[in-house]
């Protein structure tokens, strides 16, 4: 990789600063003495009498001492060096809890274990007294989360930027089978790990009037008046490499009252809209408010981050004609799209540079993922909304549209230049925005990034085809292996070394073990263990009595039609059905273990998850089915969640329709900690199947190029498959006919959106071929040693899924940025 610095900044670095050793030296007795020295400064306690969430505080406070002198040292390398850094604009990160993620990315995990243990207490119960930081909705905050563990273990210089939300999406709770949301009030302890930086704050302005001044050979200064103005301050928290000395930096945003603002201005309902900013994750955008709301919130965060860090860049006395050699700006989604519109405008209304070399430097430091198919699921805002709420960014917005008109008319065509315009039919297109201005647009799985290329952007491809690539998504497996199933960890260092936990790819050592008898005794063994720990969460938290011998099935994600949870609850009342006509007299016992969150406003996913909770009453109840067939919602689902349910499973749902999932990452999860995939050529699904074989996943449905087609054409009649397949025509009508109680009104909706409103995503289509799926992978959870078999060349093949592999080719494609 070329090397990225090429301007002399600072020569008196003093290289022996940066070199310390990888692995924390810390002794047991050591940890203790500042533990105890802890506890007695917060709270005047002793480990003896202080509560588990007294000890918690005491604990976080010690493990941040621990790692910020490396913080320190990390900024001061960055800052003399000239590091070109990359800075990740995301509206979601979902870390989940941090403690035992830095204790294990210090080295000394062990070694406060047992320190703890000397003190009659226990790790994993002082760290259940962790909130987790929530702050996302699902796939999207936590890639961006693990972006973060990856950036910074691989030693890249890649920090985090977005809003310090002050509750999270919301808790659910299951009442009378509904969900009902809850505040999530994270920070009602505070954030220990967070690190308040009011020098570094930034004001954001909305609203008001603006007009430009022509100052003469093409320049134009803009004056404003009766804006709103919001104080944006950071809160930093450490984002900590593996065994390194590479600490990142991710950047939460809290708005606040001005501090010099004149108080004959306050009034009550400015105090409010300040205090709502920074309140909660995707506000309710079914009206006009909630949509201004995150309009609002996009681009103060936005604003706030490229601030601080041209700030920071001009700090260093770098010329900022130059800063594309030392920032990358990257877009995750189009929620940060006015990235583009605000870098224009601090380069050319605070900094005086013409359009032509502010849109230069502007392409050059901006990237962008696209992390959808659905055309409804792409940015989209009234001209009007934006204009009146951001009406220096309108113009720039406008005037980039235009230019972009002029330029590629000529090039392409009237027609093409049309179908990709920004603004177009009264509305803001930001996919459009981030694509025109930046220089790179990804994909996150190859058949996501083939179907924007051949479909979704095709007309963008056409004009742009040098910046679209791919980045295949991936998991950190630090949590999602070493943290959340420490007996596997456990086994696998037993069997190939411990070499692995610095290098995945030396995961693929475990297939020469494959026909080994004892390793996949092991290995069963392992999992048998996971799923009693989660049969016991089960019955804490539902109440049911479910048992580990059989296949725990398990579909966690987001609640939307289009992953399909509904086609799970068909086959599971299919079973329901064998069982109480008598034809599953052999059946392996299973367990459907769900766990999601329906978006507020989503009444169709909300009647979904009504409908799952009252079957599982239903079936759960029925003498006749006893230990056969289980169904358990587990309610709010988060990351602290997932830990427990992940390395339980034995079957991984990833059944979206084909051609609407971008990548998927929970399959990742389950992969790597030992189940089979059931699925759809849908996502990262395809690219899993490339590396274990047709042998070790269950693959069903139609795919992309038949549902393409489908779509096309409009052939397709769910009311004809409803009426001329009984089996599936007796499944449905449980919707109805009070087979499932409770849901006349949810068990209606249904029915009618799968047969009268011709079933969008093909559910009915699929059905048959499903069942066939899943009837094949319980023949093959008899035989034991192909199973376990399967599941260990799923871990061992699971390498290519590591989010540190993308980020490393985020960084030497598009960041260009360089590991320490």
């Amino acid at each position: 990789m070329r090397s990225i610095v090429s301007i002399p900044i600072k020569t008196d670095i003093n290289i022996n600063l940066f070199l310390k050793k990888e692995i924390m030296e810390l002794t047991k007795a050591k940890f203790i003495e500042d533990f105890e020295k802890s506890l007695t400064r917060s709270s005047a306690r002793t480990p003896q009498n202080a509560t588990e969430e007294e000890k918690w505080m005491a604990l976080a406070r010690v493990v941040k001492e621990y790692y910020s002198e490396i913080w320190v040292e990390d900024n001061a390398y960055k800052d003399q060096s000239g590091t070109k850094q990359a800075y990740y604009f995301s509206i979601e990160f979902m870390p989940g809890r941090m403690l035992k993620s830095n204790l294990l990315n210090l080295g000394i995990l062990d070694t406060v274990r047992e320190g703890l243990k000397d003190l009659g207490s226990d790790l994993e119960e002082i760290s259940t007294n962790e909130q987790d930081m929530a702050i996302g909705n699902g796939g999207l905050g936590r890639l961006a989360s693990c972006f973060m563990d990856s950036l910074a273990s691989t030693g890249l210089p890649g920090n985090g930027n977005g809003i310090r939300y002050k509750y999270g999406l919301f808790k659910q709770r299951i009442i009378d089978g509904y969900q009902v949301e809850l505040p999530d009030v994270w920070l009602k302890n505070g954030n220990p790990w967070e690190v308040r930086r009011p020098n570094k704050e930034v004001e954001v302005k909305y609203g008001g009037n603006v007009w430009m001044e022509d100052l003469g050979h093409g320049r134009y200064k803009p004056h404003f008046e009766n804006q709103e103005t919001i104080l944006a301050v950071p809160y930093d928290t450490a984002m900590v490499g593996f065994e390194n000395t590479t600490v990142n930096n991710l950047c939460l945003w809290r708005a606040e009252l001005p501090t010099d603002m004149d108080t004959s201005h306050l009034s009550l309902d400015y105090i409010r809209d300040v205090d709502t900013l920074s309140a909660v994750l995707y506000p309710d955008d079914s009206n006009y408010a909630g949509r201004l709301l995150r309009l609002k919130q996009e681009y103060f965060f936005v604003s706030a981050g490229l601030q601080r860090i041209v700030n920071h860049y001009l700090s260093l006395d770098l010329p900022l004609s130059r800063i594309s050699e030392h920032v990358a700006v990257h877009i995750n989604d189009t929620h940060p799209a006015l990235c583009v519109a605000e870098f224009m405008r601090i380069l050319m209304d605070l900094h005086e540079f013409s359009w032509e070399s502010a849109w230069q430097l502007t392409v050059k430091v901006m990237s962008y993922t696209n992390h959808t198919i659905m055309a409804e699921a792409m940015e989209k805002w009234p001209e009007d909304m934006m204009e009146t709420l951001l009406p220096r960014i309108y113009q720039i917005i406008v005037e980039i549209d235009h230019r972009f008109v002029e330029e590629y008319t000529p090039k392409v065509g009237p027609s093409l230049v049309h179908n990709t315009r920004i603004i177009k039919d009264g509305m803001v297109n930001m996919a459009h925005l981030s694509i025109i201005g930046s220089h790179s647009t990804n994909g996150v799985a190859k058949i996501h990034s083939d179907l924007l290329k051949d479909v979704v952007l095709h007309d963008f491809y056409i004009i742009f085809p040098e910046r679209f690539n791919n980045k295949t998504n991936g998991i950190a497996e630090r949590r999602w292996l070493q943290i959340a199933n420490e007996d596997l960890s456990s086994m696998i260092d037993e069997t190939i070394g411990k070499s692995w936990r610095k290098n995945l790819n030396d995961l693929t050592v475990l297939k020469a073990y494959q026909d080994d008898d004892e390793v996949l005794g092991k290995l069963e063994l392992v999992k048998f263990k996971n799923k009693e720990r989660l049969a016991k969460l089960i019955l804490e938290k539902n109440d049911v009595t479910v048992n580990p011998n059989a296949i725990f099935d398990v579909q966690v994600k987001r609640l939307h039609a289009y992953k399909r949870q509904l086609l799970n609850l068909l086959h599971i009342m299919k079973l329901y059905i064998d069982i109480k006509d008598g034809k599953a007299a052999d059946m392996v016992p299973r367990v459907f273990i769900f766990g999601a969150k329906a978006a507020p406003s989503y009444q169709y996913a909300k009647a979904i998850i009504k409908a799952i909770n009252e079957a599982a009453n239903l079936i759960n109840n029925d003498p006749e089915v006893g230990d056969k067939l289980k169904v358990v919602f587990l309610a709010n689902y988060n990351v602290s969640l997932a830990e427990q349910i992940i390395p339980a499973a034995n079957v991984g749902e990833q059944i979206s329709l084909a051609s609407t999932e971008a990548s998927g990452t929970s399959n990742m999860k389950f992969m790597l900690n030992g189940a089979l995939t059931i699925g759809t050529l849908d996502g990262a699904n395809i690219e899993i199947k490339d590396a274990v074989g047709d042998d070790n996943i269950c693959i069903f449905g139609m795919n992309k190029d038949e549902v393409l087609e489908y779509q096309a054409n409009g052939s397709y009649r769910s009311s004809e498959i409803y009426e001329t397949n009984p089996v599936l025509k007796r499944v449905l009508d449980t919707l109805v006919d009070g087979t499932i109680p409770n849901i006349e009104n949810e068990g209606r909706e249904i029915f009618d959106s799968l047969t009268t409103y011709n079933d969008e995503y093909f559910v009915l289509k699929d059905f048959d071929s499903y069942v066939t799926a899943q009837k094949r992978l319980e023949d093959y959870y008899r035989d034991r040693h192909a199973w376990n078999k399967s599941c260990l060349l799923n871990i061992a093949n699971a390498a290519r899924f590591s989010s540190d592999r993308t980020v490393r080719e985020y960084a030497e494609n598009i960041w260009q940025i360089n590991p320490r």
